[in-house]
């Protein structure tokens, strides 16, 4: 059996297609190959499978991602416990305070946004649900960050380059271990222009049981989120928040623990 036909590399093969189709957008068969440094013919196999899967579609010898995949990810999303709880309190908080609201969540070291809903004034950043951003660019993964132990927290440093997005983005490890630990004595971090400039973000952590589930978080401009005052209104208004998702998360309507 060569490398190519084993059921793992075939597999792993598959989900490297999709995943590049995702990145350069729509290809064909001989941009694709030189992308993965395989044989068009190899790389053509794999298209035609997953176009006649559902999970591709074939236009004008190009290939792209179908809409079968939007539908997985959309029913993946509604049945998140979590999404569903913080849904009704995010747009809330949207409407009150006419801010972009976010829930993110750690993925593979790295912050996922799961949620968002936009208020009347809210920032257009191009950011949407599925996005995924690095940890330490910004207010949500810091809380993300700080949860962790230091050994945990050891391991992420020395497996993750700091990258900066912007000049004022935190690439010292000393300088973010120290800024953990004020998050951690605050339990909710702030940021503005970090990672991208002219935006601020304040999250807090949303617990359940004491374990870390995501964060709830308000995106401003810089200007707005520089303002002690202001950054105490949205602080109280995502605490009440958090705290209703944390009851109806563990009691849901009936007021029943659930399981």
């Amino acid at each position: 059996m060569d490398d190519e036909s084993r059921p793992l590399t075939t597999i792993r093969r598959t989900f490297e297609v999709m995943e590049l189709l995702q990145d350069v957008g729509p290809s064909g068969p001989t941009a694709l190959a030189e992308h993965m440094d395989l044989p068009t013919s190899t790389v053509y196999d794999y298209l035609r499978t997953l176009t006649e899967l559902g999970y591709l579609v074939r236009d004008s010898g190009s290939y792209r991602l179908s809409p079968r995949i939007y539908t997985m990810a959309g029913r993946m999303k509604y049945r998140d416990r979590l999404f569903l709880t913080a849904k009704p309190e995010m747009k809330r908080v949207a409407s009150d305070r006419g801010e972009l609201v976010g829930l993110t969540v750690e993925y593979d070291g790295k912050g996922l946004i799961l949620h968002q809903e936009a208020g009347g004034q809210a920032l257009s950043l191009g950011t949407y649900p599925g996005a995924i951003v690095p940890l330490h660019t910004h207010a949500s993964g810091k809380v993300i960050l700080a949860e962790m132990d230091d050994d945990e927290l050891d391991e992420f440093l020395a497996s993750h380059e700091l990258e900066a997005r912007t000049e004022r983005t935190v690439t010292d490890p000393e300088r973010l271990r120290a800024e953990l630990e004020t998050v951690r004595e605050r339990d909710y971090a702030v940021d503005w222009d970090e990672q991208v400039v002219g935006m601020g973000m304040l999250a807090v952590p949303i617990r359940i049981d004491g374990v870390l589930h995501g964060t709830l978080n308000v995106v401003a401009p810089s200007g707005r989120m520089r303002s002690e005052s202001y950054q105490s209104e949205l602080l109280e208004t995502l605490r009440e928040a958090n705290d209703r998702i944390t009851i109806n998360y563990q009691y849901g309507e009936s007021g029943q623990p659930r399981d």
